[in-house]
């Protein structure tokens, strides 16, 4: 069926490879923001702050700044959504994939569900913020005007 606008074809090994950068784009910038957090208070560094519950937590000033780079992060990979993904319609699946596979790391890390209040609430306010900015960036693309006509005029 020749004619349909933005037809899609199924492939596996592209969305794997969008799967794999994304989750690079994730910790590589969460452990930028990290970083940046921990030299502005002197705090060190280590990956209790991505991968354990405890450190995320409203009571301590590592923790407040643990969710700020966690949000932060959120962004920066919204703008990776943009960047690579390209498509409105899989901001929200390749958000989930991130969080999800973060989960499992999580979960491996600890040895033990995550029954942290705080974490699960990062971690939704993170997927919300991802997905919805991703796909506003990429609607905003997809949605500007197409030039039709790139000749010069002529006045008849």
């Amino acid at each position: 069926m020749a004619g349909h606008f933005r037809s899609y074809v199924w492939d596996p090994i592209l969305i794997v490879a969008q799967i794999i950068l994304m989750q690079c784009i994730y910790y590589s910038f969460l452990g930028i923001w990290l970083a940046v957090v921990d030299s502005l208070v002197q705090n060190s560094r280590s990956l209790d702050q991505v991968f354990s519950y405890e450190v995320l937590g409203f009571s301590t000033a590592q923790g407040r700044l643990s969710m700020m780079a966690f949000v932060l992060n959120s962004l920066t990979c919204a703008l990776g959504l943009w960047y690579f993904i390209r498509r409105g319609k899989q901001c929200l699946d390749f958000t989930v994939t991130i969080h999800i596979f973060h989960f499992m790391g999580c979960w491996i890390y600890n040895l033990h569900f995550p029954t942290a209040l705080s974490w699960w609430l990062v971690n939704i306010v993170c997927i919300a913020l991802m997905a919805v900015i991703g796909e506003y960036l990429c609607m905003r693309t997809e949605l500007r005007a197409i030039p039709v006509n790139t000749g010069p005029k002529s006045d008849l």
